[in-house]
């Protein structure tokens, strides 16, 4: 008997439109479905705890074999809303502190390669919770990402949307997640048919706002456009341009070892 695919990806409302077929649609039973935040994600797919998982982007240049699955994707046209860089009264060129929400791994990389090569400056780095008080108290900035980065009371804050800078210095779409699947489960990955639950996922954004309602304070009218206007599931040709600069420009300010070229399940 095939054992289930064992599966990783975070809750956060902007991956539920990929997981959705899986936890409840026509796919559900396939999957041995582990929920994790995107970094921890990637950790259990390079200790192969798990066999595929929605990772940050950036891991699929560090995680050693593996594939992305093609045209799956958590992006952003221009602005993602939930991935943001905050500053209580600093200007975006003077930040000179940055505390990094431990979540992330793509937005952590994607804010240091904004500063190095569009503001030619690097501010210091920590690595934080995601407590936005806690991680402003001590530094001129913070990332933070996922639902948490969407539902902090904005008023007399700077906020800096981290897809619309890199739209606004490159002209690009950007590519937050993707599906990646270890070496050894190939078979069982093509079975499963990613696009095939994106799609259904996509078909069913009224039931997903309607189970998020009462996790995250926010309208349902804004639930609903954030997950129809601002997050991307499909990988279009800025898109893709995007991801190939991004680590390029990761690779060009040694936050990666080497490019390897995009491989696909």
């Amino acid at each position: 008997m095939t054992t289930p695919f064992r599966l990783a990806a975070s809750t956060y409302l902007n991956s539920a439109p990929l997981i959705w077929s899986f936890l409840n649609g026509a796919k559900r039973g396939q999957v041995d479905f582990i929920e994790a935040v995107p970094a921890r994600c990637a950790e259990l797919l390079a200790q192969a705890e798990v066999e595929g998982a929605l990772v940050p982007v950036i891991e699929y240049q560090r995680i050693p074999g593996g594939a992305l699955v093609r045209d799956v994707c958590v992006g952003s046209q221009k602005e993602v809303l939930s991935v943001v860089l905050v500053s209580k009264d600093t200007e975006l060129e003077h930040i000179r502190t940055v505390a990094l929400d431990e979540s992330s791994r793509t937005s952590a990389t994607l804010v240091r390669v904004i500063f190095r090569e569009f503001l030619d400056h690097e501010p210091e780095w920590t690595v934080r919770t995601p407590n936005l008080k806690e991680m402003l108290e001590r530094n001129d900035g913070a990332l933070i990402i996922g639902d948490p980065g969407m539902t902090f009371p904005r008023a007399g804050l700077k906020v800096w949307d981290l897809a619309s800078l890199w739209r606004n210095y490159t002209g690009l779409g950007f590519v937050f997640a993707m599906w990646m699947v270890r070496d050894d489960a190939f078979e069982k990955a093509q079975a499963l048919d990613f696009a095939a639950a994106r799609d259904e996922g996509v078909a069913h954004v009224e039931d997903i706002v309607e189970s998020y309602k009462d996790k995250i304070p926010m309208q349902v009218s804004e639930l609903r456009r954030y997950l129809k206007e601002n997050i991307v599931f499909h990988v279009d040709d800025s898109m893709r341009r995007g991801l190939q600069l991004y680590y390029e420009l990761a690779f060009k300010h040694r936050l990666i070892e080497t490019v390897k070229p995009l491989r696909f399940v």
